[in-house]
């Protein structure tokens, strides 16, 4: 078992973003089922909110266009509507080629429907689909490797799990209907995960820890991702979810372990979730930890399972969620996200072996690869005792060149709203966004901080006004040095001491004294 220490989310393409743009494309025969079985397909499932696609200009002969090839490939599910005509349709022998090309290259889901046709007839190409490719061998003697492709994809086609409706089946619309649960089951159970509006960098990360994780390998992997709160655990776990999860039996992705186990019961309903989504069904009831624990051995010990614990903050989290390794069948994966990282090493779950110092300076700059830039050009060259040194000082007053860089979105801001800025960077990080607003009524905040959001100075999340560290750092500085040696002086006091000192030597009036109170926000 090993870990990934420390690495923020640094740079990159987008190439991680949801790339599917369709749920669902749907390959069939038009002269066959267009205006009957098809259609019915297609209208039950957008009925259920399923994004499907359906090529309403078919065409006799001539090949596929770029539009219908690029709805192939950002579909997550392609359903192939065998009837007794599909095969006699060169397009449609194309578009059969095209999605299973896609199947190996980018694990998309084939189902095949035998709608009133036997699936052995597919396979090995007898009655109507023996003597449509009779007529393509003779159409395309001088092309036969093309008609060998579309021979070897029917019957790859046809050995796939699906469903088939034959001739004397009565209930079409039972049958649609368990296609369409079918369907859902599938898209719920790899929903996708929000990754990051502007994913950068992500890729060298996501590639480091499939490296480690070693998909394919039998044993049962652990591998733990630590870092401060903000720095990309979370974005770096939910890519390398993406990445692999079409490998495995069952997968789950726990977001928020430590905030979600809080309330009574917490951990039971963690269990629930964990079992609900990797054995794919609607309802399951966990009645204590303990119990919990015995299903999760019981039902998942001869699963491959991809499992994601986002955020564990505590030994008793890993206890109840995934205490061993002989939890899970062979070939599972369990990825760990968390701030501490003796939590990992009581897992056994030891840290990367990676240059400690360096590993700082990635936590100080917390994912900003200026400022990574800066601060690797002040340390370059000098000794770890140096670099240590240096960190140690950027803790007690940050690096000016660094904060000279991040000031310069500041300074472009009109007075009202770097008013906003210092106020949040003081008091409000953290905050929902509804109590900021209220306390801030006065300088017409909703403008300020939809402008904060546009420089990137601010984010909104969840409700909650978020801001990076060093932003808030830089905030804190500029009132720092209003009055670097009289805290009377400055505009405002977030820190006890020096609230305590101004009040014990009554040195200035106070701008602003904020005042905790329990539950308020």
């Amino acid at each position: 078992m090993v870990s990934m220490a420390n690495q923020a989310a640094s740079p990159s393409s987008s190439s991680f973003s949801n790339s599917c743009t369709y749920d669902v494309f749907l390959s069939f025969r038009g002269e066959d089922t267009r205006h009957n079985f098809t259609d019915h397909l297609y209208s039950a499932l957008v009925q259920k909110g399923i994004n499907t696609f359906i090529d309403d200009k078919l065409r006799r002969g001539g090949e596929i266009s770029a539009s219908l090839l690029k709805a192939i490939e950002e579909s997550r599910i392609s359903i192939i509507v065998f009837s007794t005509k599909y095969a006699a349709f060169k397009r449609c022998l194309d578009v059969l080629d095209k999605i299973l090309e896609c199947k190996k290259l980018r694990q998309q889901k084939v189902w095949p429907i035998f709608y009133k046709v036997e699936p052995s007839d597919v396979r090995h190409q007898r009655g109507s689909f023996g003597e449509a490719l009779a007529k393509h061998e003779c159409k395309f003697k001088n092309n036969i490797h093309k008609v060998h492709r579309w021979r070897k994809a029917l019957s790859e086609a046809a050995n796939l799990s699906g469903w088939t409706f034959s001739d004397g089946d009565r209930h079409e619309s039972q049958f649609i209907r368990k296609i369409v649960d079918d369907v859902l089951e599938e898209l719920s159970s790899h929903a996708y995960l929000d990754v990051a509006t502007y994913p950068v960098g992500i890729e060298s990360y996501v590639g480091e820890i499939n490296k480690l994780l070693e998909v394919g390998e039998e044993s049962v992997c652990m591998v733990g991702i630590w870092g401060a709160g903000g720095i990309g655990k979370t974005t770096i776990a939910k890519a390398v979810y993406h990445s692999i999860v079409h490998e495995f039996d069952g997968s789950c992705f726990l977001a928020n372990v430590r905030e979600n186990s809080m309330p009574h019961g917490g951990l039971v309903q963690l269990q629930e979730t964990l079992l609900i989504d990797i054995l794919r069904v609607k309802k399951l009831k966990v009645t204590n930890v303990d119990k919990g624990v015995a299903m999760i051995k019981k039902r998942l010990s001869n699963k491959k399972v991809l499992l994601i614990l986002d955020d564990v903050n505590q030994l008793e989290q890993l206890h109840s969620l995934a205490r061993g390794s002989d939890w899970f069948g062979s070939g599972s994966r369990i990825i760990i996200t968390t701030r501490d990282k003796h939590l990992l090493i009581a897992k056994n779950v030891p840290p990367s072996d990676y240059v400690k110092v360096a590993r700082r300076a990635v936590y100080y700059v917390q994912g900003l690869p200026l400022a990574l830039t800066v601060l690797g050009s002040h340390l370059c060259g000098r000794s770890i005792d140096q670099w240590q040194a240096a960190l140690d000082s950027y803790k007690r007053v940050p690096n000016k060149e660094i904060q000279e860089i991040l000031k310069i979105s500041f300074d472009a801001l009109e007075d009202i709203v770097k008013e906003i800025f210092l106020h949040i960077a003081c008091f409000f990080k953290g905050k929902y966004v509804h109590y900021v607003t209220q306390m801030l009524e006065c300088c017409d905040p909703m403008i300020g901080i939809e402008l904060l959001v546009e420089k990137a100075l601010i984010t909104i999340d969840g409700c909650r006004v978020l801001m990076h560290d060093l932003l808030e750092e830089m905030g804190k500085e500029i009132v720092r040095q209003e009055s670097p040696n009289n805290p009377g002086k400055r505009s405002r006091l977030w820190l006890h001491e020096d609230v305590d000192h101004v009040l014990a030597e009554n040195t200035q009036n106070i701008y602003n004294l904020e005042t905790r109170v329990t539950n308020l926000h």
